[in-house]
């Protein structure tokens, strides 16, 4: 399996932490721990749980008209979104079907774009071809956590006290562990929480820090399907592909 897929940086503190590792959009990640499916469920339900999602696609958009560009792609106001603000967005085809589900966050200088692990590839094409002018960076030094749950805010607060000031969808650049991270309030679990974006160097001690935390449990791919399946969320390639526009899938607020 080593040999077929790639592996997150936090790959070794999942195997000692005894979890069932699977192959998943060309990753070996963990699909659940020993606490099992449901406790995991139930740990971001009622506490926090910190998700290793490194093999989604982390992609800069640089240029002076890369907001304008962008939009044009999606049926989505890019261009209206503030510094320090992130928003849901979709990519489209020429005939309306959903090429991806993403988000993207307003940098000052910058789009900072997370998609989907197994759109990647494709996404990044897309958006190189159909925007000639703009730079499509991908971020292939940086790992992504997920810090879920109504306790989130109080586990990292003890990081970054700034955290608190933050509301939904705000985005900001932190000290967390002696790391920089780039922190979104934001998931897609149905709770409150965050998304970072650590140097791949860091990941491991701030992962160390955050697991410390006694309302913080680790949790694998199977609780996220759960937990998302639960808030009513989709999941790229099983309820929305290039068969589906936004309408369809009920995501006209999107629009």
């Amino acid at each position: 399996m080593s040999e077929q897929f790639e592996r997150t940086p936090l790959y070794d503190r999942h195997v000692a932490a005894d979890a069932k590792i699977v192959p998943f959009a060309g990753f070996e990640m963990p699909v659940q721990y020993p606490t099992g499916i449901t406790a995991e469920h139930r740990a971001v339900r009622e506490g926090a749980g910190l998700f290793d999602v490194s093999h989604m696609g982390q992609v800069l958009l640089r240029g002076d008209g890369a907001a304008a560009a962008f939009e044009t792609l999606m049926p989505v106001d890019v261009l209206g979104l503030p510094e320090g603000r992130q928003r849901y967005g979709l990519l489209t085809d020429d005939t309306g079907g959903i090429l991806d589900d993403l988000m993207f966050a307003n940098r000052g200088d910058h789009l900072f774009v997370v998609v989907n692990a197994a759109c990647k590839s494709a996404d990044i094409a897309h958006m190189r071809a159909k925007m000639p002018a703009v730079q499509v960076e991908e971020v292939t030094d940086r790992a992504l956590l997920a810090l879920q749950g109504p306790a989130a805010e109080s586990v990292l607060s003890a990081l970054a006290p700034e955290v608190v000031q933050m509301r939904f969808m705000d985005v900001r650049t932190l000290m967390l562990a002696g790391a920089e991270c780039w922190v979104s309030r934001s998931g897609y679990t149905g709770e409150d929480g965050f998304e970072i974006s650590v140097a791949e160097a860091d990941a491991e001690k701030l992962a160390r820090a955050l697991i410390a935390h006694p309302d913080v449990l680790p949790i694998g791919l199977g609780a996220r399907d759960s937990l998302r399946l639960e808030a009513g969320l989709w999941l790229y390639g099983h309820d929305i592909d290039t068969s589906t526009s936004p309408g369809e899938a009920g995501l006209a607020w999107a629009i």
